[in-house]
């Protein structure tokens, strides 16, 4: 049980450092090139915590989940800023879903993802070549949008890909770790069996647009 993001963002801090001492071949952590990425809008707080723990540049990205007809907490899919969309094969194949909402659906969260690459980045233009991402969010529960912001980044050529998180279902970091292009993935609690990720915070109060746009303004570049 995680007191609220920023503690969760302490723990994993503290994670990633051991495994570092664990390991002295990886300088991850040193590098210029490394950076965070978290996934909006609470895991930007846990990601506001590690990158000023560890000294890191703190970005986001943004991928939507694409919920089920009459059901939209269960994730069929995920889809990233481009257009590019993770499909959740079993569930689509067990309901049946038809093209067309999900194309209706890809489109309405097109916009909310836009809408929030402008506001809190200003811009959709990403480099990741070679460098050291961490990807991060507050936890996982199917790892739909996760697993999409995965798939994108690794397009972009990174030299490593690290998963950090403080809570997720055994199944989905099976998944994650099964995932070509993920070097590592770091996580605090397995629970089984799983609920939502709101179970293992004390405080998982809504986070706002202005409190992420607060943080991304400090890692913004000075002009």
């Amino acid at each position: 049980m995680f007191e609220n993001r920023e503690d969760a963002g302490r723990q994993l801090a503290e994670k990633l450092r051991s495994l570092l001492n664990k390991n002295k071949n990886e300088d991850w952590l040193n590098r210029s090139n490394t950076e965070i990425l978290a996934i909006p809008r609470g895991g930007v707080i846990t990601g506001d915590v590690l990158a000023s723990t560890l000294g890191l540049s703190l970005d986001i990205i943004v991928s939507r989940k694409i919920g089920a007809p009459h059901n939209p907490e269960l994730a069929i899919g995920a889809v990233m800023h481009d257009g590019s969309f993770f499909a959740n094969s079993d569930i689509l194949r067990i309901l049946q879903i038809s093209n067309d909402y999900i194309n209706k659906n890809i489109a309405i969260q097109m916009k909310e993802i836009q809408r929030r690459l402008l506001l809190f980045r200003r811009s959709q233009e990403y480099n990741l070549k070679d460098k050291t991402i961490i990807l991060v969010d507050d936890g996982i529960a199917t790892g739909a949008s996760i697993l999409a912001a995965i798939k994108w980044i690794r397009d972009q050529k990174p030299e490593t890909l690290i998963i950090a998180v403080p809570v997720a279902p055994k199944d989905a970091i099976q998944k994650l770790e099964a995932e070509d292009g993920v070097n590592q993935v770091v996580v605090l609690e397995i629970p089984e069996p799983f609920g939502a990720v709101a179970a293992f915070y004390e405080d998982f109060s809504q986070v706002s647009d202005e409190e992420v746009l607060r943080i991304m303004n400090k890692y913004r570049p000075k002009s």
